[in-house]
C-alpha cells in the first residue's frame, strides 16, 4: 500500500509517524479484461435471478432447522449452504473476468465491485472449503460448551449452557466466588480448544484478502464501508464519547465497591470482568439493580400491565405492526402472518433467538421468536419488525442491493425504532404506563437503564475488531495479552484470574470465532441516535431527545421510507444524508451525547468527590496477563499508537 509518511508530533523522545493512506485505488483490486457492458449486464441479470433463488433455498433450509432442530434438517441445511458456497465462488470467478473499473455504467461498476471484493472466493477450492469448515467447526465447539456449577466437588452434572444458565447466573448471582468460577469455566472451555483452528482461520482469511488486493483480512472487512479513512472517523467519535463513559464507569465502580469491598475492587482501579453482570462484560444490564439512582421509584416495566390487559403474543405483533402503519409504512403481508413463528411450539425443539428473515422472493418475510408476554419481548418484536420493514422497502432492488446501506445500517434502523418504543412517554401514549412519566426520578432511572446498555457497550463494540485487526496484521503470537490490553485501555476491565497465551479469551464471544465483524455494532450505536434525532426533528419533537416518540408521525415515516427503499444501492453517506435531510453525511457522537446529557450532569454531581474519573493502571492489573513488549514488535506499536495517530491527524488536517 502506498502512503505519504508525515511526522505528526514529538512526545518526549518518541516521534510519531503516520502513514497517510491515499484513497484505495480500484486498480489494486483483482479484475479481468472484459469491457463489454452488454455482457456485464447480462451476467448481472443472471446473477440476480440465480442468487435470489439460492437465497430462497438456503433460507428455507435454515428456517426448517431453526424451527425444527432435527438431525435430518441440519444435514439438509448444511448441504444447501455448501451449494451456496460453490455458487458464490463461481459468481466471483465470473465477476473478476470484467474490467469493471472501465465500464461506463456506474451501477454496473458498483455491483461488479461488490461481487469481486466480498468473501473468500479467491482462495483455491481446497482452502475455500477449509475456511468454511473451520468456521463451522469452531461454532459447533462453541455451542457444545458445558460449564460445571459452583461447588461441584466431583465435576458431575457439568451441564450448564450459555443461554439461559450462564447468562442468568452472571446477571443474578451476587456471590463473587460463584461469579469467578462461572467466568473462568466459560473462558477456559471456549478459548483453548479452538485456538489452533482460529490461527489457521487467520492465515486463510489473510490469504484470501491478499489475493483480492487487500493488505490483510482486516482491511477487507473495513472495505465494506467504502471509505479508506473510516477508522479515523471511528476514533474521533470515541474520543468524544470517552468522558461520558468514564463518568458512568466511575459511578458503577463506586457502587460495586460498596457492594463487594476493596478486596475485589480498588477505589481508583479497573473493574474485574466477573462483577459487571455479563459473561462478556459488553454491557452492565445485569447489575442494574445495584445502580439505580432512585431505587425507591418504580422502574419502567410494563409486563404486569400487558398481562392485566390480556395481551397475547399475537396481539404484541399486531401492536408492533400498528406502530409502523401509524407512520405510513407498510403492513405485514399475508405470508408473514401465515409463515412466521410467533410462539414457542411444544412439540419440537427450536432455536428461540429472535430473528427476522428475508426469503429473497420479494413476498415472503418472517419473524422467528418464542414470544412471551413481557416488556422485553414487546420491544424485541418492534425491533425485529423494523428489519422486516427494511426488507420490504428494498425488495424491488437487485439482489445484491437488498441489504443495509452499510453493514451497520440494519441494526441502526431497528435500534432507532427501539429508542421510540422503549420509552416512558411511548408506553404512556399507548396506555401501558400509567405512572407520571415526567418526574425527574423516573427519567434518571430510565436514562441509567439505557446507559448501562448503550454507554457501557461503547468501548467493547469498538475494541473487538481493533483486536481482530491487530491479529490479522500479524499478532497471533500475543493474541490473548493483546485482547486484555485493549479491554483494560478501552473499557477499564481486567480478568478476575491470571491469563496467559495458552488461552484465547476473545473466543468467549461467539462473533469472533463465527467470523462476524463487530465494528458494525459500534457504527450502529452511533447511527441509531443520529437517525432518531433526525426522525424526531421531522416529527416536530421539542424537548429532550430521550423523550421523543415518532409514533404516528407521517413525516418521520416518509423520510424513513425514502431511505429504506434505497437498500445498498447508494453509498451509506448518501442514505444518511437522505435521513437527516442533508444535514449530516458522517458518523457523529453528538446525538448520543445529547440523549444522555441529563444523566451526564447527574453523574458529574455523584462523582464530584471521586479522586479519579476513569481508572488508573497499576502493575497488579497488567500482571494478570502477559503484557505486550512495545519495543519488540512493530505490530504491537501500531496497536497502541494508531488510535492516537488517527486523532492527531484529524486535528491537524493531514487527511
Amino acid at each position: 500500500m502506498s502512503c505519504r509518511v508525515r511526522t505528526l508530533v514529538k512526545l518526549g523522545s518518541i516521534i510519531l509517524f503516520a502513514c497517510i493512506v491515499s484513497t484505495l485505488s480500484d486498480t489494486r483490486l483483482i479484475q479481468g479484461h472484459n469491457q463489454n457492458l452488454g455482457e456485464a449486464l447480462q451476467f448481472l441479470r443472471e446473477y440476480d435471478s440465480e442468487a435470489s433463488g439460492m437465497c430462497f433455498r438456503v433460507s428455507s433450509a435454515q428456517w426448517r432447522y431453526s424451527t425444527n432442530m432435527t438431525d435430518y434438517n441440519k444435514r439438509r441445511m448444511i448441504e444447501e449452504q455448501m451449494i451456496r458456497a460453490k455458487f458464490e465462488k463461481l459468481s466471483w470467478k465470473k465477476a473478476i473476468t470484467f474490467d469493471w473499473t472501465r465500464l461506463p455504467d456506474p451501477m454496473t461498476r458498483r455491483q461488479l465491485k461488490m461481487l469481486a471484493t466480498n468473501g473468500r472466493a479467491s482462495l483455491p477450492d481446497e482452502k475455500y472449503n477449509e475456511i468454511h469448515h473451520l468456521i463451522s467447526e469452531m461454532k459447533e465447539m462453541y455451542n457444545s460448551v458445558r460449564v460445571c456449577p459452583y461447588n461441584n466437588k466431583d465435576n458431575r452434572y457439568c451441564d450448564l449452557v450459555l443461554d439461559p444458565d450462564v447468562i442468568r447466573l452472571m446477571e443474578h448471582s451476587r456471590n463473587p466466588g460463584e461469579l469467578n468460577h462461572i467466568w473462568k469455566e466459560w473462558h477456559d472451555k471456549t478459548g483453548p480448544p479452538v485456538k489452533n483452528k482460529f490461527m489457521r482461520y487467520v492465515q486463510l482469511a489473510n490469504q484470501a484478502a491478499r489475493m483480492n488486493g487487500f493488505s490483510d483480512a482486516g482491511e477487507q472487512m473495513k472495505h465494506q464501508y467504502e471509505d479508506d479513512h473510516f477508522e479515523f472517523e471511528l476514533n474521533e467519535t470515541w474520543e468524544k464519547l470517552l468522558p461520558l463513559y468514564k463518568e458512568l464507569f466511575t459511578y458503577v465502580r463506586k457502587r460495586l465497591l460498596g457492594k463487594y469491598g476493596s478486596e475485589y475492587i480498588r477505589e481508583d482501579g479497573p473493574l474485574p470482568a466477573h462483577l459487571v453482570g455479563s459473561i462478556s462484560g459488553q454491557d452492565w444490564n445485569g447489575i442494574a439493580d445495584l445502580m439505580m439512582p432512585y431505587p425507591a421509584v418504580k422502574n419502567i416495566d410494563v409486563t404486569d400491565e400487558l398481562l392485566r390487559q390480556g395481551f397475547t403474543p399475537l396481539r404484541i405483533f399486531q401492536m408492533a405492526e400498528e406502530f409502523f402503519t401509524s407512520m405510513g409504512l407498510k403492513p405485514m403481508p399475508p405470508e408473514f402472518w401465515r409463515n412466521s413463528l410467533l410462539e414457542k411450539p411444544v412439540d419440537r425443539k427450536v432455536q428461540c433467538t429472535a430473528s427476522a428473515w428475508d426469503f429473497c422472493n420479494r413476498m415472503d418475510f418472517r419473524i422467528k421468536e418464542c414470544t412471551e408476554v413481557t416488556m422485553d419481548d414487546l420491544v424485541s418484536v418492534h425491533h425485529e419488525m423494523s428489519h422486516v420493514q427494511y426488507y420490504m422497502s428494498y425488495a424491488d432492488q437487485p439482489y445484491i442491493y437488498r441489504d443495509g446501506a452499510n453493514p451497520a445500517f440494519h441494526e441502526a434502523i431497528s435500534n432507532a425504532i427501539r429508542l421510540s418504543v422503549f420509552n416512558p412517554h411511548h408506553f404512556h401514549r399507548v396506555g401501558l404506563f400509567n405512572n407520571n412519566s415526567e418526574t425527574y426520578e423516573t427519567n434518571m432511572n430510565f436514562l441509567m437503564t439505557m446507559a448501562l446498555n448503550k454507554v457501557a457497550f461503547i468501548p467493547y463494540a469498538l475494541l473487538v475488531d481493533q483486536w481482530r485487526f491487530h491479529v490479522f496484521r500479524g499478532g497471533i503470537q500475543t493474541m490473548n495479552s493483546a485482547w486484555w490490553d485493549l479491554r483494560l485501555r478501552y473499557q477499564g476491565i481486567v480478568p478476575p484470574a491470571a491469563r496467559n497465551e495458552r488461552q484465547l479469551d476473545a473466543a468467549a464471544k461467539r462473533h469472533v470465532i463465527a467470523d462476524i465483524p463487530y465494528t458494525r455494532y459500534y457504527v450502529a450505536l452511533l447511527l441509531e441516535f443520529q437517525i432518531q434525532e433526525a426522525l424526531c426533528s421531522a416529527a416536530g419533537h421539542t424537548g429532550q431527545l430521550y423523550t421523543c416518540d415518532i409514533y404516528r408521525s407521517r413525516e418521520a415515516g416518509r423520510i424513513l421510507s425514502e431511505a429504506l427503499k434505497l437498500g445498498r444501492s447508494r453509498h451509506w453517506r448518501d442514505v444518511l444524508r437522505t435521513i437527516t435531510r442533508g444535514k449530516q453525511d458522517r458518523l457523529s457522537a453528538d446525538a448520543m451525547l445529547d440523549y444522555f446529557q441529563p444523566l451526564l450532569m447527574w453523574l458529574r454531581i455523584q462523582n464530584r468527590a471521586e479522586k479519579v474519573i476513569g481508572w488508573t493502571t497499576h502493575k497488579e492489573d497488567t500482571s494478570l496477563f502477559q503484557p505486550l513488549l512495545y519495543k519488540s514488535s512493530a505490530s504491537a506499536q501500531s496497536l497502541y499508537l494508531y488510535p492516537l495517530i488517527a486523532v492527531i491527524a484529524l486535528k491537524i488536517n493531514l487527511l
